[in-house]
């Protein structure tokens, strides 16, 4: 099992974004000397309490800094972007990290964001918008024939080459044929992971997700694959897991109950999936009651908390009651008190998924 981490990021309203965009950074940068193979970034226009709308941005920066970890878009949300515009922003991200990038793709879910851009609220539409903005960008990358493409959502043009003056579609992505594409399951039997498996992507299963509900996910890639006769490989899959590890266990729960993850919880989490209709994905049974959501619960039935060896028993445990995943990303908050932060992710790396 690898180790990778995903961030919304999270930040209270009302926090300066020139401040949360370097401790953001400064995450990133100690990830990636304690090893972690991975970091994934949100993108959210509307969200105050998910303050980035541009990852890439974030991305290209803190790839200056760093070594060896790989930097995700968690996800590019493509109700958002022209498909010809972001094909060149990808390929040009993917230019500058050589590599050190995985496209996450998704069509996002934030209310405010889908009224900003004036899209239904219900997936299924929104999904297909998506996944025909992924091929058009796909197609722009290998076979960027002139001419106009216009359909239900999208329309945009492909000039004529001009060799006399160089012109024509250049821009490519370093990786080839292009950097490996992820996409988040959150519903049992995601139609999303189904198509992850048809098409060869990286699966990746929320942060909230129950173990009855990350079963399905597997199951919906592997129909997805078997429609093209595929095999997918469990190592591919990403679990999303809320992870505190301290010297004890009651530090641990102590820290989940009065720190940053019981503000984050409280004070929007719990607020925003009511609203969505989301809370029943925190359910390990379906049928109990709202207010049985609780940190006490969460901590008990879906977070990771605990001592080393807690967390190593609990994430064996989870890979064991899944059948097998490749990697877990371990959610980012603000490291407040950073002492205590830095020195749980440093465990996590090295007296956790070391040992495993």
């Amino acid at each position: 099992m690898k180790v990778g981490f995903f961030t919304m990021p999270l930040h209270p309203p009302g926090s300066v974004h020139s401040e949360t965009l370097d401790s953001d950074l400064e995450q990133l940068v100690l990830l990636d000397k304690l090893g972690f193979e991975e970091a994934w970034i949100g993108e959210h226009f509307t969200a105050e309490w998910e303050n980035i709308p541009s990852p890439d941005l974030l991305i290209a920066q803190a790839s200056a800094i760093t070594k060896k970890i790989k930097f995700g878009t968690g996800v590019t949300c493509m109700p958002n972007h022209n498909p010809f515009t972001i094909a060149h922003r990808i390929a040009q991200l993917d230019q500058m990290l050589k590599g050190r990038f995985i496209w996450g793709v998704g069509s996002g879910g934030f209310p405010g964001d889908l009224a900003a851009f004036g899209f239904e609220t219900k997936g299924s539409e929104n999904r297909q918008m998506s996944f025909e903005s992924v091929d058009l960008v796909l197609k722009l990358w290998t076979d960027p024939t002139p001419g106009r493409y216009k359909s239900k959502w999208w329309d945009f043009s492909i000039t004529d080459v001009d060799d006399e003056i160089g012109m024509r579609v250049h821009m490519v992505p370093y990786q080839k044929p292009h950097p490996p594409i992820g996409v988040a399951g959150v519903s049992a039997k995601s139609e999303t992971l189904v198509m992850a498996g048809e098409k060869g992507w990286l699966p990746m299963s929320i942060n909230f997700v129950p173990s009855r509900v990350l079963k399905t996910h597997w199951d919906s890639v592997k129909k997805g694959a078997a429609t093209m006769h595929r095999e997918p490989n469990r190592n591919d899959w990403r679990i999303a897991r809320e992870v505190i590890v301290a010297e004890t266990t009651k530090e641990a729960i102590y820290q989940a109950k009065n720190g940053v993850l019981n503000r984050d919880m409280e004070g929007y989490f719990l607020k925003l999936l009511p609203k969505s209709k989301q809370l029943d994905t925190l359910k390990i049974d379906p049928n109990m009651p709202d207010s049985d959501v609780t940190m006490d619960y969460l901590i008990n039935n879906v977070f990771i908390v605990g001592s080393s060896s807690d967390v190593k028993e609990k994430l064996q445990e989870l890979h064991e009651s899944v059948g097998g995943f490749g990697v877990l990303l371990a959610m980012g908050h603000e490291w407040q008190p950073a002492n205590f932060w830095e020195s749980s992710m440093g465990m996590l790396v090295d007296e956790v998924i070391a040992k495993i």
